[in-house]
């Protein structure tokens, strides 16, 4: 099995899909985001179109690309149902002689496959309201401050407008009275001496790297992520739906509404972005052993 891997704008999709091609290989995409139905531009989904044919498969140039495009954006899709969905994925691509490459830079998803998560309490319905309604009153920032005083791990590794997880890990801690960032470095780390994985890190270098973040976002912009996020609003989906909470989208909400410029809505979706790369270059530089390649 082969993950490639690295910061947002390395080019991780087009590697993956030509070894994928080169090997016989399908794609488990490792992505929290481009799950989401009507999500394409601001997560950089890549374009393909669903087969016709039963079971339907995502299929990217001809190369089918499992864990995309799947779910509306106010589901809730946690690391733990990405695992358990990943696992059956790859067992089903092995029956069929085919390579699993695992493409993405959601470092958690690939902790939860392949390490296993810790045995954390279920959710409470009334209690994540409870916290929500605390963020619609005080403002995410206010609930963030909140995470930070009774687990200041968590808060430095979670950005205040990622709504879901902050609820979630506010949420762990009133129910077991632990941070869950406490409950993760606890829980043993799982073996799979019999599961070879090579793992390639794309990373352009840090300049490069830059100048493709600022391409993409003004991209992104112009392109099509306002108009596709107005679309998901006039659906009927709250602005503050999961899918909505990922990089950049709370942003262009913001601009919709008219609380701030296009152009200031730009420069926070390039500092987000920068600040997102600069959190996965540190987890994949730690968490993972890399084999890094200039891209």
């Amino acid at each position: 099995m082969i993950a490639i891997v690295g910061p947002t704008a390395s080019g991780k999709t087009e590697w993956g899909l030509a070894l994928a091609k080169e090997r016989g290989g399908e794609i488990v995409s490792v992505d929290s985001r481009q799950v989401y139905r009507y999500l394409t531009i601001g997560t950089a989904k890549p374009r393909g179109q669903w087969s016709p044919a039963s079971p339907r498969t995502y299929l990217v140039d001809g190369i089918p690309y499992h864990l995309v495009d799947f779910l509306n954006p106010d589901a809730v899709f946690s690391a733990a149902d990405f695992a358990r969905r990943a696992e059956d994925l790859i067992k089903g691509i092995r029956t069929r002689k085919r390579m699993p490459i695992l493409v993405g830079g959601t470092g958690f998803y690939f902790r939860a496959l392949l390490e296993g998560l810790a045995p954390l309490p279920p959710a409470d319905d009334a209690l994540r309201e409870e916290l929500r309604t605390v963020a619609d009153h005080h403002g995410r920032e206010y609930l963030h401050h909140q995470l930070a005083q009774v687990d200041p791990l968590s808060a430095t590794k979670i950005p205040f407008n990622n709504i879901h997880r902050v609820v979630r890990a506010l949420e762990v801690y009133r129910l077991t009275g632990k941070p869950i960032s406490q409950w993760h470095l606890e829980h043993p780390v799982k073996s799979n001496p019999d599961e070879p994985l090579e793992v390639i890190g794309l990373d352009p270098g840090k300049e490069e790297l830059e100048k493709r973040l600022q391409q993409r976002c003004g991209w992104m912009l112009a392109n099509g992520m306002i108009e596709e996020t107005q679309s998901i609003l006039q659906k009927g989906f709250s602005d503050n739906c999961a899918g909505l909470s990922g990089l950049g989208y709370p942003h262009i909400v913001a601009f919709l509404k008219g609380t701030i410029s296009r152009d200031e809505t730009l420069q926070r979706l390039i500092q987000d972005t920068r600040r997102y790369v600069k959190r996965q270059r540190t987890w994949f530089g730690h968490q993972m052993k890399v084999q890094w390649k200039k891209s």
